[in-house]
Formats: C-alpha cells, sequence, structure tokens
C-alpha cells in the first residue's frame, strides 16, 4: 500500500538528551554554557538604562520567588471546593486543565485515524484531499473558531491543544501502518486471520505500536508549547500571565513564567514514554 501524501508526510521526531547518559564531560561543558548565558544575559541587562528591557537574573529569580511563595485560590475540578496554593502552582495547574483532556483527545482521535486511513486505501482515497487542505493550518489559526465555539475558557484551549496532538499522532499511527511489513500480513493470512480486525489486532499494531509512541511523546513536549500559546487568547495559565504581566510592564514577573514553562516542557520530556 502507497502512502499517498509524498511531502505532506510529517517525519515524527524525538529530542533523545536523556539517552546519553551523566557523561561527567558532557555534563561540565552544559553547566559552562549555562553558565555563560547567565553571564551575557546579566551583562545585556545591566548595559541598558530601563530594566523592564530586560530583567535581570536576580530580578527573575526574584520575581519567580515571589510568585511562588504568594497563595491564590483554585477551585478544585468535579469538587468545586476552593483551596489554597502558590500562585505560580495556580497558574499551572490552570494549564493542565486544558493541556491533559486536549492531549488526550487529539492523541486518541488521530492514532484511530491515522489507523484507519493507512490500513484502508479506500478511505485513504477520500479523505486524502480532505488532509491535505487542514494539514497545513497551524492550530493556532483555529483560536476565533475556538473563541466562538467555545468562548474564553479551557474548552477553548484544550480544543487547540487537541488539534496540534491530532496531526502528530495521525502521521506517527499512518506511517506505522504503512510501514508493517508485507511478509507478516501474508504469514497471518496464511495461517487463517482473514478479518480486517484480526489483522490489524495482531499484525499491524504491534508493528506500528514504536511509532505510535514516539509519535505520542513528541506530541506531549510539543502540545504543551502550543497550550502556552493559546492562552494568549485570555485562556487562564501561565501562557496568559506572561502576556498579563507584560501588558503591566512587569517583564521580570513575565521571565519567570517563562522560565517555568521551560522547566515543565523539560520534566514533560524527561518522564513521557
Amino acid at each position: 500500500m502507497s502512502i499517498g501524501l509524498d511531502n505532506e508526510t510529517e517525519q515524527v521526531t524525538t529530542e533523545r538528551d536523556h539517552a546519553a547518559g551523566w557523561d561527567p564531560r558532557r555534563v561540565g561543558r552544559g553547566i559552562a554554557g549555562l553558565v555563560g548565558f547567565v553571564a551575557v544575559w546579566w551583562a545585556g541587562s545591566l548595559s541598558l538604562d530601563t530594566s523592564y528591557l530586560l530583567p535581570s537574573p536576580p530580578a527573575v529569580l526574584g520575581a519567580f520567588v515571589d510568585q511562588l511563595t504568594t497563595t491564590m485560590s483554585f477551585t478544585l475540578p468535579v469538587v468545586g471546593t476552593d483551596v489554597e496554593f502558590s500562585r505560580m502552582l495556580v497558574k499551572l495547574l490552570q494549564s493542565l486543565l486544558h493541556y491533559v483532556p486536549g492531549l488526550a483527545v487529539g492523541a486518541v482521535l488521530g492514532i484511530g485515524f491515522g489507523l484507519a486511513l493507512g490500513w484502508s486505501s479506500r478511505l485513504d482515497d477520500v479523505l486524502r484531499p480532505v488532509v491535505r487542505v487542514l494539514r497545513p493550518i497551524p492550530p493556532l489559526a483555529w483560536i476565533a473558531f475556538a473563541i466562538i465555539w467555545f468562548g474564553i475558557g479551557h474548552t477553548g484551549a484544550a480544543f487547540i491543544v487537541a488539534i496540534g496532538a491530532f496531526w502528530i499522532n495521525f502521521y506517527a499511527a499512518y506511517s506505522g501502518v504503512e510501514s508493517a511489513p508485507t511478509a507478516l500480513r501474508e504469514v497471518a493470512a496464511s495461517l487463517g486471520v482473514n478479518s480486517n480486525l484480526g489483522m490489524i489486532r495482531g499484525i499491524v499494531l504491534p508493528s506500528a505500536a514504536p511509532q505510535i509512541l514516539t509519535g505520542f511523546r513528541t506530541s506531549v513536549g510539543r502540545c504543551w508549547m502550543i497550550v502556552v500559546a493559546a492562552e494568549l487568547f485570555g485562556a487562564p495559565g501561565a501562557g496568559y500571565e506572561i502576556i498579563n504581566a507584560s501588558n503591566n510592564l512587569a517583564m521580570a514577573t513575565a521571565a519567570a513564567y517563562m522560565l517555568l514553562i521551560g522547566l515543565v516542557y523539560l520534566c514533560l520530556l524527561y518522564t513521557s514514554l
């Protein structure tokens, strides 16, 4: 079966930093690079007349600690009980309220459609034009429809995240099905596996599983970046705090939330599949 998507096929890639191990020399070079970055940043902030153009590392660290120690009320989902948490933790939890559902829905739908189109050439022929039209549209282009359909809140942001997760997992599953060895299918057929469901469950899924898992792992990180951008239209979360702080020229606070976003991304990268 031909893939049939030519240049539209997206190659799912993933960072492999954790696979390099804890080589002391590499760790030392990394620390040196980090120290050099902070030094250049600090020197740049001192050379400017106004601190809000580029806040210094101590100012950002102070803002980070301030946001981390200031308390704020958070309403627990489903239960509806208000509890007091760190303000920064509350903003992170608000982001997770649309990140997790959006990632889950987008991944499930993407994998399902990828398996279906990768297996059925007829369905692939019918939907291929639709895929070619919709795939180049970035998730953030749907913000206007997200606001109109779902309003400014968690549901609209989750919708944006779901679109991003859908395409990454769709192409991963699609490519996984297409790469399933024909010889295995022939052997399964000779052993009496004639149904589509049996062939998919016994041959295609085990063969496509590595690519599907790689696609999901990639979507975990990329969708975190999408969720932050999706919050810029007003959905509550860490991303919105960046815009809110910059509107008030509190650039140290904005940089503190940028640092938080980067740290969360690293955690997702090292803990995902």
